[in-house]
């Protein structure tokens, strides 16, 4: 049973990799056509995720794989419930990419200003269909006894889904316009410092009703808090992150107010495992028909060997997120190889 937990938590850490990591790039698309005025600007604005976009979706790509071995019947029923959404998240990945790529091969401020919104629009997309998605799981799916997902994607446009998808939408966008305070400077900068306690009062606004309505609505959730009541600390510590964040930036310490924004949203996806655990996916016709870390994994001796290659291979990875993050620190400037 251990090898479960150990692969739930491995899992948790690396979608909160991906949201950290992507989340910010994400947060810049939000943002692009309302911080950045100039074209030099939005070359500004598109270089700052420039060197690190494409790296930041491996996490994504990684967390499909763990599910994908670890626990492979949520895989299934994910894919089968899902399909709909998944292929609308694949296409807007892939709008995204080719808005950074194409955007600035032309000269004409008409092509630009059109992969500029794209840019937008698709960005705007993965958060908000992300949000959704981890909405209905935290809400409960029509999920039967043998782990078929009923229902079809309007269904998983249900109202409190959507209010998870905003929220996030909302969040990233807080996380994006940190990191823009902290690789630019000037005008961007300033416009990103003025947008940034404008978008924590709305994500706090919204959180909260988020928060009430959980604790209402789903006592899946409610239940594991009320049994273990020292787990509160998780949001407690995602909220005084978003504050001294705040704080930070008023200080011009954009790169610890970036660490802070961090450090909320890995508090918030640690506060809503916590509620779920050991559910992955929730029915809402029958509890007994959960799919949890035990009954939906893989044989130990997969998680095993699963493990002993996370233990090898992981440590690669870091090294080389840490190094491109190295090399491409400080504040953008242009050059010819630019977007």
């Amino acid at each position: 049973m251990w090898l479960n937990n150990v692969w739930y938590i491995l899992f948790v850490v690396i979608i909160a990799g991906y949201l950290i990591m992507d989340g910010f790039d994400l947060g810049v698309g939000i943002l692009h056509p309302f911080l950045a005025k100039t074209d030099n600007e939005r070359r500004i604005s598109l270089n700052s995720i420039g060197p690190v976009w494409d790296g930041n979706e491996v996490w994504l790509v990684l967390g499909g794989g763990v599910l994908f071995a670890a626990f492979p019947m949520v895989y299934a029923s994910l894919f089968s419930g899902f399909y709909m959404a998944m292929m609308l998240v694949l296409l807007v990945l892939i709008l995204r990419t080719v808005a950074i790529e194409f955007r600035s091969k032309r000269p004409s401020a008409r092509w630009r200003s059109i992969w500029d919104w794209v840019f937008f629009a698709s960005s705007l997309g993965i958060a908000l269909l992300l949000g959704v998605a981890f909405g209905n799981i935290m809400g409960g799916v029509l999920l039967d006894s043998q782990g078929n997902i009923g229902g079809n994607l309007f269904t998983l446009l249900n109202p409190y889904a959507l209010l998870v998808g905003v929220t996030t939408v909302l969040m990233l966008a807080t996380h994006g316009a940190m990191y823009v305070s902290m690789k630019t400077e000037g005008d961007l900068q300033a416009r990103a410092n003025h947008w940034i306690p404008r978008l924590m009062v709305v994500f706090f606004v919204l959180n909260t009703l988020l928060v009430g309505w959980t604790v209402l609505a789903h006592e899946v959730i409610a239940d594991r808090y009320l049994a273990q009541p020292l787990f509160v600390v998780f949001p407690a510590l995602a909220l005084a992150a978003v504050v001294a964040g705040w704080l930070m930036v008023r200080k011009g310490r954009y790169f610890i107010a970036f660490l802070l924004s961090s450090a909320m949203i890995a508090g918030l996806l640690f506060s809503a495992a916590i509620g779920l655990y050991p559910n992955l996916l929730v029915s809402s016709i029958d509890l007994a028909y959960n799919l949890t870390i035990f009954n939906a994994s893989s044989q130990p001796n997969t998680l095993t060997v699963m493990l002993v290659m996370a233990l090898i291979g992981m440590p690669f990875v870091l090294l080389y997120t840490a190094g491109v993050y190295y090399v491409f620190r400080g504040k953008v400037q242009l050059n010819a190889q630019s977007y």
